[in-house]
């Protein structure tokens, strides 16, 4: 079995990295040494990303990378940290938690600010619980591909620099092979990290905290006349902002976080912790994703009142500092009010909606409502959409059923008449906007590709036989998921049947 027992080589022509958690103190992490991880290959890079973050290509493929990025050698400044947090676990108090397999490497001064560095299945700290610490190399590619999916569609996210591989057996559901994804992050602080301090009642420790992500990520907060000027509660409205702006570009993609758990909120409004994901295939708004969520609590249509439900325990969290409860449910309410401004915001711009109308939620909610009867596909109806704006007859009175360029959107309804009925509405509705103006902003709006469960599942089958061919063209294909890539034409099709039976839990 790989340890630790080995001292690491430290190369000396590594990025050059800082201490992340310098600042806030020991209580805040624990320092861990990275398992070897004994003979290790590359997966997968994005080149994209590292080019952001100021790195070198050649860095990127030399061995002394690979070695740093398997945790087999320390880069030059890093000091490797598992953090501790808690949280609320699937609704209820789950105590104590922790990266359990992620290891904080520090930060790296990019072009675009900070950026804290993580390698992930990098074995056990003092968090693992009963886990072994290691990743495998399917939900690796998984969140490798999501991350870099997720931001090619202009969603905050937490990014993926890379994945390497090694020939080391792991056991999950069934034999598997280990593998360490690097991330990063401005940060990757939690909700759970509040709680964690707050549930011990180390208010010192809350506070010093919370001070930390205001100076750095929230320094507005410090200005601000509402609240009567306590930044704590100014903070927590600016979290609850951001989350309610990340739900709604969760929602409007179809996009299913599947374990929206406390722990797994990102105190920036990123998305973060890419487990049992799923971009929603037939429409339903109680799709579940995460196949151990047995009670649905994380259901496509539920994840925004969860979202809220998490950012009221980040509020008793902070309750020590706001020191007021109606201060604290105060802040909570904009999320009621920016949630739903920047959904309908979103689900317009799908429509190629430029102006609101007072009728525009009545024309979304009963198209949603017909999609979830029919399960009409999510992500093909709204490009084909998009591609029928640029050309249907631009006459009010010119029913769908007889344009033939509305065949394709009219052929995912079972309900065809009733297809008709809407499509007259929308064809009224933007009877005074230019076609190639609208069919512009939709097509840039409406992705043409997502990574579909079937597609990452059929680039995993081939990875565990070492072709990564597939995650590199997938990963192509997805930080541009708006181009038309015709020679990936199949991949923005219908999934084909056996994608119904594939199953994602949180086993990773």
């Amino acid at each position: 079995m790989d340890s630790a027992t080995d001292s690491p080589r430290r190369p000396a022509l590594s990025p050059l990295l800082r201490e992340a958690f310098a600042t806030l103190g020991p209580a805040f992490y624990t320092d861990v040494a990275p398992w070897t991880l004994p003979d290790p290959y590359w997966v997968v890079r994005s080149r994209a990303l590292a080019r952001e973050l100021g790195l070198d290509d050649a860095w990127l493929e030399s061995d002394e990378a690979l070695q740093a990025l398997s945790g087999n050698a320390l880069l030059t400044g890093s000091t490797p940290r598992a953090g501790v947090y808690s949280g609320h676990q699937f609704g209820l108090w789950a105590g104590q938690l922790g990266d359990g397999r992620a290891l904080s490497l520090g930060e790296l001064d990019a072009p675009g600010g900070p950026q804290e560095l993580q390698i992930k299945g990098a074995g056990r700290t003092p968090y693992s619980r009963r886990g072994d610490g290691r990743a495998v190399l399917r939900s690796s590619i998984r969140e490798f591909l999501c991350s870099e999916a997720m931001h090619g569609l202009g969603i905050p996210t937490t990014r993926a620099l890379c994945v390497t591989g090694a020939d080391v057996p792991i056991r999950r559901e069934e034999m598997e092979t280990a593998a360490v994804l690097t991330r990063t992050a401005p940060s990757f602080l939690r909700f759970g990290h509040f709680e964690h301090f707050s549930h011990h009642g180390q208010h010192a420790e809350l506070r010093r905290l919370a001070d930390h992500v205001i100076d750095r990520f929230y320094p507005a907060c410090r200005d601000t006349d509402r609240f009567s000027g306590n930044p704590y509660a100014a903070l927590l409205e600016a979290v609850s902002e951001r989350t309610a702006a990340l739900l709604a570009q969760w929602q409007a993609v179809g996009f299913c976080h599947g374990v929206m758990n406390t722990d797994n909120m990102s105190i920036l409004g990123l998305t973060l912790d890419y487990g049992p994901f799923q971009f929603m295939d037939a429409f339903s708004f109680g799709h579940i994703c995460n196949h151990t969520d047995v009670q649905g609590r994380y259901a496509f249509g539920k994840q925004p009142n969860v979202a809220y439900w998490n950012l009221f325990c980040l509020g008793q969290a902070l309750l020590p500092l706001i020191d007021d409860s109606d201060l604290a449910l105060a802040a909570l309410e904009s999320y009621k009010t920016v949630y739903p401004r920047e959904y309908e915001g979103r689900m317009r711009a799908k429509l190629g909606l430029p102006d609101a109308h007072p009728d525009d939620r009545v024309l979304i909610e009963s198209l949603l409502k017909l999609m979830a009867q029919g399960g009409v596909d999510f992500t093909l109806f709204w490009r084909r959409l998009s591609q029928w704006a640029a050309t249907r007859v631009p006459a009010p009175t010119a029913l769908p059923g007889e344009d033939p360029a509305a065949a394709p959107v009219r052929d995912l309804f079972l309900d065809r008449a009733a297809a008709d009925h809407w499509m007259l509405q929308y064809s009224e509705r933007t009877i005074a906007i230019p076609r190639g103006l609208m069919a512009n902003f939709m097509l840039k709006t409406n992705p043409k590709y997502v990574l579909r469960n079937h597609l990452a599942e059929i680039a995993i089958r081939q990875a565990k036989l070492k072709d990564f061919t597939e995650v590199e063209n997938l990963l192509t294909v997805l930080q541009n998921p708006f181009d038309e890539h015709p020679a990936h034409e199949d991949w923005a099709g219908l999934p084909p049947e056996w994608a119904a039976a594939i199953e994602i839990s949180c086993s990773s």
